[in-house]
């Protein structure tokens, strides 16, 4: 059986017999974890095992986990900051700044893998407008910050046996609205989203493994939101930017998805035709089954070839091990450093 497109939530710490039939649907790829479903380390081994044992090849197992007010796992894990903490040591001295990066995208990654977590939805390479829900999330104001940062972020991740997923294509920093909630516009013509799409081009060539395209509307490129739009992600995103990796839609059960198509199938069709190959849907268990009941799609090969690039790679320590482990120690003391705020600069550009 191959992976399908659907990746699918669960209700607690445990997976119920339900749940385990819900699993075993040929239209399911994928399950993505929630704090609710996180106990302890012990706990959280044993259900991504059972995750992984219900299907052959082994479901996708995700989670967010990029960070700062972005993280599902945090007693038993590293409490790691936002994206925008890095930026600032990336200002005082870009090689720490760039090292850093990498050390805490390897730490995420690698406590992560310790438990057979396959992916972590990030690094977040939205450009900081200074607007907008986004906001600390973003590593930097400056394209070729966050290029570098995320640079850095992925080739940890990478070093850990964990493929990164850019997000949010083709950039969520210039709007206010929260997508979570309704939908973003941004107004902005194709030429003049160049800087927002710049970590892409840089990520891309470097062996970027999934992008997760926003709920965001940019009327001036295509009247569809991003997540359900072929100029998006076949035209520009697969054409012009040479991405052959796998495309997530972001999550169909937002607001910002259903403010486009009301139906939670025309959604998942209108977003598979668009290019999408795994659509999460979440916190949502009516609309699974509403998918699964009413979404029919013939398996794509390409697509089920690239989901099964996802799953983590290499012998993954586990958690005695990693901390044992000199990098573990060592990233740890790069993250306490960094715990406490940055000092203050004073930037004269800023003032003028």
């Amino acid at each position: 059986m191959s992976l399908g497109p659907l990746m699918i939530d669960l209700a607690g710490t445990e997976m119920a017999a339900e749940e385990r039939e819900l699993l075993g649907h040929p239209l399911v790829g994928g399950v993505i974890l929630f704090t609710r479903n996180y106990a302890d380390p012990g706990q959280l081994s044993a259900l991504v095992r059972a995750i992984h044992a219900a299907r052959a090849p082994p479901l996708i197992v995700a989670v967010d986990q990029e960070g700062g007010r972005v993280q599902r796992f945090r007693a038993g894990f590293s409490v790691l900051p936002p994206a925008r903490r890095i930026g600032h040591e990336y200002d005082l001295d870009a090689r720490a700044g760039s090292a850093l990066a990498r050390s805490l995208g390897w730490l995420m990654a690698a406590e992560l893998r310790a438990h057979g977590v396959d992916i972590s939805f990030a690094p977040c390479v939205d450009i900081d407008h200074g607007v907008g829900i986004i906001a600390e999330r973003s590593f930097h104001r400056t394209p070729e910050a966050v290029s570098q940062l995320s640079l850095a972020w992925m080739s940890g991740m990478r070093e850990a046996g964990m493929a990164a997923t850019a997000k949010h294509f083709p950039g969520h920093g210039a709007v206010v609205a929260d997508s979570h909630h309704t939908l973003p516009v941004d107004r902005r013509p194709l030429v003049d989203l160049t800087p927002d799409m710049t970590p892409y081009r840089r990520l891309i060539p470097n062996g970027l493994a999934a992008v997760m395209v926003a709920h965001v509307l940019f009327p001036d490129v295509d009247p569809a939101p991003a997540s359900l739009s072929g100029r998006w992600i076949r035209d520009v995103l697969r054409g012009d930017l040479g991405f052959q990796g796998v495309v997530f839609a972001d999550d169909l059960s937002m607001g910002g998805a259903a403010a486009a198509y009301g139906d939670i199938v025309t959604r998942a069709r209108e977003a598979l035709s668009a290019g999408c190959d795994m659509l999460p849907v979440c916190n949502n268990r009516a609309s699974v089954v509403e998918l699964l009941e009413g979404l029919n799609c013939e398996p794509q090969p390409a697509s089920s070839v690239r989901l099964i690039r996802l799953h983590g790679r290499g012998g993954a320590l586990n958690s005695t091990a990693l901390a044992a482990s000199p990098r573990w120690r060592q990233a740890r003391e790069l993250l306490a450093r960094v715990a406490a705020p940055p000092a203050l600069t004073l930037d004269a550009d800023e003032d003028a």
